[in-house]
């Protein structure tokens, strides 16, 4: 069962940080884990294993035995932004959005 997140606005150096905590974990620990968590990408990341619980749910797999099998982090397209400097320049500043996937499959 797969679910995945687009354009997140969190950086994806930010996210992996969250997502390293979760992966392997049985849902219920992941859930459990990401609630308590005081990083920002922590709650769309929740959001993002529970939608993929939803769908083992409709697809009628256990979903007491799923575990989150693989979950990953790939860099989106940059929102460029310019900030003024001094004597007239500007310089870029790009603000960064993430792609998140997540696998959950049943324990062996």
């Amino acid at each position: 069962m797969k679910a995945t997140l687009r354009y997140l606005r969190i950086a994806p150096r930010k996210t992996r940080l969250v997502a390293n905590l979760v992966r392997g974990k049985s849902v219920a620990e992941a859930l459990s884990i990401l609630q308590f968590t005081k990083r920002s990408a922590s709650e769309p990341v929740r959001k993002l294993i529970a939608s993929a619980l939803a769908n083992a749910e409709a697809a009628n797999a256990n979903v007491d035995n799923l575990i989150v099998k693989t979950i990953y982090v790939d860099e989106g397209p940059s929102l460029r932004r310019f900030m003024p400097r001094a004597q007239g320049r500007a310089t870029r500043i790009n603000k960064k959005t993430s792609h998140v996937t997540c696998v959950l499959a049943e324990r062996s």
